[in-house]
């Protein structure tokens, strides 16, 4: 029943949005469109498997796909790589995402995170229904044009610390395949195994990396506000004579204030069959608002080309699961309230044991600091110690020792002054 009555309050909050985008807009289509003709890519097309600059869905798609620099998702399979080491849980989704006309791209997830390890996997099918007619009106033949992509992801946190958050490295190993149905000839034949000869296999890699800091922060928190990120998407080779759509992308993320996120990010497409076909230049920016635990509402906007992409979206949270819906409309669809609506599921598996372990390390660190206060340096290191067993790179307890060990130095050194100048004392006193 509560699970029923947050998603009335989730589908109420997104209602209005929807209606209002669901008015006629063909006049301002035709307006905007006079507008950004300019801005047509003219190598707009020119590479295979396309479907993998179509968004899963999820926090990447609502924000604009600006996510390199954030990352904070299981999302970030489709824009970063190195969000996997950064995760703060094990987290399994699945994702459906409904593209254009009747094409669908289904997508399933899992991630896992062992200390500033992580790893992770998916696989997504991108699927149009195929329908092939004579000129007699007579169906020759039926099937599924389908692109699939299987990912393997793996990344390392590199010096992360208390202060100092690390630098995150990641790479993702994708195997695709394109499989094509049969057709006719022009006499409407059917062609048994034209389709094999369509179709194709690939592979590709993912790099990325990311890193966190504090920068312009005006709230109190231990976690960074401020992220950034770039990556080389989908680079391999050619497939039958065409190249894969490879991009790089750089982008930033700035939490202003506790509940409000802003992203930006660019994007370069390259052809590494001939670069000077490689498309134009994409810009992107996101925002994430936390009105409460249970609801963040998430917006974004895409400049690709004279194909501007405006997407809205929300996250409710129940338990340990959140879900996810967003509405995109961009220059290939009408405005229309179930139209290229994606949805998400994910569910959070815990952070295997990494809060309470943090929470005893700080315990450990304050008990340390009382030790210290009463001057029992010895024990104070040996607490503190423990403290490093369970994590080598937390700084205050480190800082701790170097000060305690230190403070113990000067000490041994006045003690040692202190036997010199009484044994003076007494020589002199004892002197005719």
């Amino acid at each position: 029943m509560k699970i029923r009555r947050l998603s009335y309050i989730f589908i109420l909050l997104l209602y209005p949005i929807l209606q209002t985008a669901a008015l006629d807009l063909s006049d301002p289509y035709m307006y905007v469109s006079g507008i950004i003709d300019p801005l047509i890519d003219p190598n707009e097309g020119e590479t295979t498997f396309r479907s993998l600059l179509i968004p899963g869905g999820g926090r990447s798609e609502a924000m604009g796909s600006a996510f390199t620099a954030l990352a904070d998702d299981i999302s970030f399979f489709d824009t970063n790589p190195s969000g996997s080491s950064t995760m703060k849980n094990t987290e399994l989704a699945v994702l459906h995402n409904s593209w254009i006309a009747d094409s669908r791209l289904e997508t399933v997830s899992y991630t896992v995170r062992l200390d500033n390890l992580g790893m992770g996997a998916s696989a997504r099918c991108f699927y149009v229904p195929f329908t092939e007619y004579n000129t007699f009106g007579e169906r020759v033949s039926r099937g599924y044009y389908t692109e699939t992509v299987a990912t393997l992801n793996a990344s390392y946190n590199f010096l992360a610390g208390y202060y100092f958050k690390g630098i995150a490295v990641g790479a993702n190993l994708k195997a695709g395949f394109r499989s094509m149905p049969d057709y006719s000839d022009n006499y409407g034949n059917l062609q048994q195994g034209s389709g094999a000869g369509q179709s194709a296999a690939t592979f590709m890699v993912d790099i990325g990396a990311q890193t966190r800091f504090n920068l312009l922060k005006l709230y109190s928190s231990r976690d960074p506000n401020f992220h950034v990120g770039a990556t080389l998407r989908n680079a391999g080779p050619p497939v039958s004579g065409e190249a894969l759509p490879t991009v790089a992308a750089a982008g930033v993320a700035w939490k202003m204030a506790n509940p409000i996120t802003f992203s930006g990010e660019i994007q370069q497409p390259l052809n590494f069959m001939n670069l000077k076909n490689s498309g134009r230049t994409v810009f992107g920016a996101g925002f994430s608002v936390e009105f409460a635990s249970f609801f963040t509402l998430l917006g974004g906007l895409q400049l690709k080309g004279a194909n501007p992409r405006i997407s809205l979206g929300g996250e409710m949270n129940v338990n340990d699961i959140q879900f996810n819906i967003n509405y995109t409309l961009d220059m290939t669809t009408q405005a229309a309230v179930f139209n290229r609506i994606s949805l998400a599921a994910k569910l959070n598996l815990g952070d295997r044991g990494r809060a309470d372990r943090q929470k005893r390390i700080e315990k450990l660190y304050i008990e340390g600091l009382r030790l210290y206060a009463l001057g029992e340096l010895d024990e104070a290191v040996e607490v503190w110690n423990a403290a490093l067993d369970l994590d080598k790179r937390f700084d205050p307890a480190i800082e701790g020792v170097r000060t305690a060990l230190y403070t113990i130095q000067i000490q041994q050194e006045i003690r040692k002054l202190q036997i010199l100048e009484d044994s003076e004392a007494q020589a002199g006193g004892t002197d005719p």
